[in-house]
Formats: C-alpha cells, sequence, structure tokens
C-alpha cells in the first residue's frame, strides 16, 4: 500500500519542531501558557503544512484546528498540554542523546503531534484530512469534547497521537476511566474534651474507603481505588470534614453503570454524618472493535505491528463511543509518560510519520473503514 509521498520526512526537521514545542511549558490549567504553546503548535502545523489554523479559545485552554480542505474525511486528534508545572524544563531541558529525546512532554503527547503534521506534509494532497490539537486533554477534556466530538462525527474516521504501547505497539482498546470525589461532612469538638459531641469525619471516611475499595471487580478489568484523602484541622479536633478521591477503570459500560449506581447508593455510617459524591466514568470504554478497520489497515502499512488493550484514556474513548472508528497509540514510540524519565525514541520517528501518512490514504481510498 502506498502512501504517495511528495517528499520524504526529514527526521531532523522534525526534531527542531519538537524542540521548538517543548520548550514552550504548557501545564494543563495554566490558560496563558496553554494560549502561547497552542499558538506556536499553529505556528508549526502552517509552516509544514499552509493554510491557517485557527485558535478557538475556552475556559479550560486555546485549541489549535487546522483543515486541508474538501470534505472531511479523517480526523488526526493530539493535545497540546502536559502534566509538568512551569519550571520543569529549566530542571529537564529538551535533550537529544543516544537516540532518545527527553524533556516534558516529548512522548506525550508533543513527539506525537510533530510526527503526524511532518507525516501528512510528505504528501501531495491533504484534503480531507483535519488535525485538532487541544489545550485540556489531561484533565479531562471537558472544555474540548463538543468540539472534537463535532469534528469526529464529521470525518467519520479518528487517528489518534497518544504515545505508542510498550515495545511501539497500537492501542486498539482503553479502559472507560472517571474519577469520583466523595466528601464527609461531619461535626466538630473538643477531642480531649467531648469528643463524643463530635461526629468525625475522618472515622466516617474510613468506612467509606473499605467499601468503595470493594466496590472493584479485578477478575474482569473493574478497577476501584481510592487515591487521594483529606481531612481535619488540628490535631485536638475532632475532624468536621473529609474528602476521598477515587479513580476508575472498566472494560464495559454494564460496568460503568454498576460503578456509578455504587457510589449514588453510599450512606453514612455514623449518625449525624453525610455523604455527597461528584463524578462519573466520564471516558466511556474504548472497544478494539471501534478500532479494527484502522487496525487492519496499519498492519497492512507495517505488518506484524501489535495491538494492545490498555488501562489508560484518551480522547479516543469519546471519539469511539460516538461509533467512530478510532485508532489509538499512533503517536511517539518510548515511555515513561507523566514521570521525570519521559523519553522519544528518534529512531522510530520517520516510521511512524510514513503510518500516519499511509492510514491518511487508506481512510480517503476505496478502503475506508466503516
Amino acid at each position: 500500500m502506498t502512501t504517495h509521498k511528495a517528499v520524504p520526512v526529514s527526521v531532523d526537521a522534525m526534531i527542531d519542531d519538537l524542540r521548538t514545542l517543548v520548550e514552550v511549558e504548557s501545564p494543563s490549567r495554566d490558560i496563558d501558557a496553554l494560549k502561547a504553546s497552542a499558538t506556536t503548535v499553529a505556528a508549526v502545523i502552517e509552516s509544514r503544512l499552509g493554510g491557517r489554523a485557527e485558535l478557538v479559545e475556552t475556559e479550560g485552554g486555546t485549541h489549535v484546528h487546522w483543515a486541508g480542505g474538501g470534505d472531511p474525511r479523517v480526523l488526526i486528534l493530539g493535545h497540546h498540554d502536559t502534566v509538568f508545572p512551569l519550571g520543569t524544563l529549566e530542571r529537564r531541558p529538551f535533550t537529544v542523546e543516544d537516540g532518545r529525546a527527553t524533556g516534558p512532554g516529548v512522548f506525550d503527547m508533543l513527539g506525537g503531534v510533530v510526527q503526524a503534521v511532518h507525516g501528512l506534509a510528505s504528501l501531495e494532497d491533504r484534503s480531507g484530512v483535519e488535525i485538532l490539537v487541544t489545550a485540556d486533554e489531561e484533565v479531562g477534556s471537558r472544555s474540548s469534547r463538543a468540539l472534537l466530538e463535532d469534528r469526529a462525527r464529521a470525518c467519520g474516521a479518528v487517528l489518534v497521537l497518544e504515545g505508542a504501547a510498550d515495545g511501539g505497539g497500537l492501542k486498539t482498546g482503553r479502559k472507560g476511566c472517571g474519577t469520583f470525589e466523595v466528601s464527609v461532612a461531619g461535626r466538630a469538638s473538643h477531642a480531649g474534651l467531648e469528643p463524643e459531641a463530635g461526629v468525625n469525619a475522618l472515622v466516617e471516611a474510613a468506612h467509606q474507603v473499605l467499601a468503595i475499595a470493594a466496590l472493584g471487580r479485578p477478575g474482569i478489568g473493574t478497577t476501584v481505588t481510592p487515591t487521594v484523602a483529606t481531612a481535619g484541622t488540628l490535631d485536638n479536633v475532632v475532624p468536621a470534614e473529609a474528602t476521598v478521591t477515587v479513580d476508575v477503570r472498566v472494560e464495559t459500560p454494564a460496568e460503568k453503570e454498576r460503578v456509578e449506581a455504587a457510589f449514588a447508593a453510599l450512606t453514612p455510617h455514623l449518625d449525624g454524618a453525610a455523604i455527597t459524591v461528584h463524578g462519573s466514568v466520564g471516558r466511556p470504554p474504548m472497544p478494539e472493535s471501534a478500532s479494527a478497520g484502522l487496525f487492519a489497515l496499519a498492519r497492512r502499512l507495517l505488518p506484524g505491528i501489535d495491538g494492545v488493550a490498555v488501562g489508560g484514556g484518551s480522547d479516543g474513548n469519546l471519539t469511539a463511543a460516538l461509533g467512530v472508528p478510532t485508532l489509538d497509540g499512533l503517536g511517539a514510540v518510548g515511555g515513561g509518560a507523566h514521570a521525570d524519565h519521559e523519553y522519544l525514541l528518534v529512531d522510530a520517528m520517520a516510521e511512524r510519520a510514513d503510518l500516519v501518512a499511509g492510514l491518511v490514504n487508506a481512510v480517503r481510498g476505496p478502503e475506508r473503514p466503516v
């Protein structure tokens, strides 16, 4: 299957663009930093692809949208926000050494954005292709969800630029994921003089943590993991408030419904305590059936490439839930997402750029997945 390339991709040019993006830090929720990053992303896209990249400003940050003209056929979906706070770059600058590029966001997922842009730039015909690079994927995609769902429906196929699975595999399925916050209201009192006059929110939270942890069903892929807890003010005060944050991952819509219903049904153990629950499984599961057609095309382009289902969520969960064919993990080959040892393998960049280009042509052709 040919990619109909006009020019070969240049790894040196990709490294230059990756450096440009990494050196504009873009932590989620930092609106000013995200606008600067989006402006830089747009400039890179325009310099390589021509046309105009639109900046879409929202309360969650500035998104970048580029369209190649003609009837929309395929959406290339990525994000430019990262999990690293401002100042990380000074401590961990962009570096290329021993075949690895390092720096905040190289793997998750600025490298994928760069590879896709250069892959598309290698094609003579870029019609029917859209690129959307959002600013809030790492924190739930609240401000970008409507836009990305609209463009996914319009295009009818989605290529997601999240980093590859271990060994360079594509991500053909994802668990649904969400975060819940359980707030406990009790009543303060003096812990020494009259502890019985209080309602201990910390003790109530402990009961709730045990009940919540019991909701998991690892045997069928459901994990329910309390991750953060806060309570109390002083060591001689019965705590009046407590909160528990919980990470949830599910493989099926039925488990999503069961877990959400169980959180809604939580009740206090202590007289006088009250419980409030916020949250949901906001990213529904991405079944492997959503990627089957696109993955078959990918394997024709790169015979033997693996496809795996993973526990982490992405915007691919959202587009797959619409019934739009979606293939994930098309970004950088490397590892260490969200960690200081994050890295990208330089030798894999050209192959991944070519893979995106080949998939774009395949999706626009007679073998378009349905």
